[in-house]
């Protein structure tokens, strides 16, 4: 196995090294003359070692939704949907159609005939 191959298993190895290259501290380079001068089992890859901790991506969205959930007050929010509960309640009734009792209707009127006067 080649040099290069060794390094790129090494790597495999130690996912931390990938967020020093990601932040632009190291180069890929870097990492690869370190390991030709000390090999695998040295002291200096201790510097590197678990300073950054790789992040599942999976957990990340749920981490924020149990952090946004942490700042809700309960209280508040119930007090928000009693208030919309009640303008949609209110907006349902100005806007319903049903009579609440019959108006009087008034009766229907014949025409005069145009032959009649007031007198007649």
């Amino acid at each position: 196995m080649s040099k290069k191959e060794e390094f790129k298993n090494f790597v495999r190895t130690r996912p931390e090294l990938v967020n020093y290259v990601k932040n632009k501290e190291n180069t890929w380079q870097d990492f690869y003359e370190i390991y030709d001068m000390y090999g695998d089992n040295d002291s200096v890859w201790s510097k590197y070692k678990e300073e950054f901790t790789v992040p599942d991506e999976r957990a990340a969205p749920l981490n924020e939704l149990a952090n946004l959930v942490k700042g809700v007050n309960i209280d508040n929010v119930q007090k928000y949907i009693n208030n919309a509960q009640k303008a949609i309640n209110v907006i349902q009734e100005l806007t319903t159609k049903s009579p609440v009792g019959k108006a009087p209707t008034a009766p229907i009127k014949t025409p005069r005939p145009i032959t009649k006067f007031f007198g007649d």
